[in-house]
């Protein structure tokens, strides 16, 4: 009986920390998207749009999405696609039906 009593309480215990794992995960994961900000410094988001979106084959919605994400991350990935791993910001936002919202 001593023993499943024991049992119990080691397993509640394991969950507990478990829980307290993955809620500190999440509070670094966030240190580290806030760490991206730069809010000192805002970026040419027009031009760094321009250059994203300048082998797009739909420019104006590309610039249009571009420079919401750019206004709400004050960033832009180097290049015209991917590099999300330079913002990630950038790389996080979504659209209502779950899909990559930045280009």
């Amino acid at each position: 009986m001593a023993i499943s009593k024991l049992l119990i309480v080691f397993l509640v215990t394991s969950l507990l920390v478990l829980r307290l794992v993955e809620a500190d995960q999440k509070v670094v994961n966030s240190n580290i998207q806030a760490a991206s900000y730069t809010p000192g410094k805002n970026i040419d988001c027009g031009g760094a749009c321009n250059a994203r979106c300048s082998l797009s084959s739909r420019p104006r919605l590309c610039k249009r999405a571009c420079g919401t994400c750019c206004a709400r991350c004050n960033c832009v990935p180097p290049g015209t696609s991917g590099n999300h791993d330079a913002c990630p910001c950038y790389a996080t936002m979504t659209t209502r039906g779950g899909r990559l919202k930045c280009p």
